[in-house]
């Protein structure tokens, strides 16, 4: 499996891309990685051995520029041509790569995906996905991003989508589809999620089982939750702020006298795996579904361990064929 990392997108880039990468690499010995950067810089935090041999595990294609986190994505795609982003989803696009990884801006990676890779056929819009731990296992959410403004149909693709996403990658054998929205009432919502209610409730592809409302997210409720991505966002970001709360509060409480210490003592295995459970970095990236090849978009702040599972997450995507799949199931 070839992998195009970005070596140079996201907060902590490249030294904590790179060693993500250099993880993934010890876990797969059939992975090879390509890094898209500054050359020189990138051969400075790579073991020179790995570059050796008759099949060497790491390359690397050199590129001069980053689309920073702060540029307007279309404007700096079509001025930096030789951005590190726009060359990895261009060596996905002439089969010198099967994925492309990026923890850099994701407006940037979704302009290059879109103009890079293309929509696949009958693919109206994209759809970011992620997969969400609950009390009832991992579900996913889409879309988280993509698209702050969408139509019913939209909506139809992304349960459509999300579907086949849960099935092929997550492992889930009838994924169940619900509607996110402000009550369980057929009537209940704006006009968006009213129509899309009567369009997912009348299609036969999908096993839709009505709406759910925010608490039913983590209570796992659905197998695939389906919004737009403005509120898709808004959602990903209170999980992940509650999530970092909750545990700088546990702290708070377990230092404050010697007692809370002694349980805190007791209790850090359990709080080390339910911490554990609630980090996204454990859950890799979010593949973008609907464009024609293997796209994987991280967390800006992501660190090593975050960058490694988003690899494993694009090995799932290849392994599974999960593009021809996709574009199969949608045509």
């Amino acid at each position: 499996m070839r992998i195009a990392v970005d070596a140079m997108g996201g907060d902590h880039a490249p030294v904590e891309i790179i060693k993500g990468s250099l993880a993934a690499l010890e876990q797969n010995n059939d992975l090879h990685i390509t890094f898209v950067g500054k050359d020189t810089v990138i051969r400075g935090l790579v073991p020179a051995q790995l570059f050796e041999g008759d099949n060497p595990k790491v390359s690397v294609y050199n590129c001069e520029e980053v689309i920073e986190m702060n540029e307007h994505p279309a404007t700096a795609y079509r001025k930096k041509k030789d951005a590190s982003i726009t060359v990895a989803t261009k060596l996905v696009k002439e089969n010198q790569a099967d994925a492309v990884v990026s923890a850099g801006s994701t407006g940037a990676q979704m302009v290059a995906a879109l103009f890079g890779l293309g929509r696949l056929k009958g693919v109206d819009r994209p759809a970011i996905v992620i997969a969400l731990p609950t009390l009832n296992g991992i579900k996913i959410l889409l879309d988280v991003g993509a698209n702050a403004d969408s139509k019913p149909e939209n909506l139809l693709q992304f349960a459509q989508m999300g579907s086949i996403y849960a099935k092929k990658i997550i492992g889930i054998e009838k994924p169940r589809v619900g509607l996110v929205n402000i009550g369980e009432e057929e009537t209940k919502g704006n006009d968006l999620t009213i129509k899309t209610y009567e369009i997912l409730k009348n299609n036969n592809n999908i096993d839709f089982l009505g709406n759910i409302e925010g608490r039913d997210i983590l209570a796992g409720k659905a197998d695939v939750m389906v919004c737009d991505g403005f509120v898709g966002n808004i959602i990903l970001k209170v999980i992940e702020g509650t999530a970092g709360a909750l545990f700088s509060l546990l702290k708070e409480e377990f230092t404050r006298n010697f007692k809370s210490k002694l349980g805190a003592y007791i209790l850090k295995p359990g709080l080390k795996k339910l911490k554990g459970r609630l980090d996204y970095a454990e859950y890799g990236g979010a593949p973008l579904l609907g464009v024609n090849g293997v796209s994987i978009i991280c967390h800006g702040s992501s660190k090593a361990d975050a960058i490694k599972n988003a690899i494993r997450v694009a090995e799932e995507c290849i392994r599974s064929n999960f593009v021809k799949s996709l574009q199969d199931s949608i045509m």
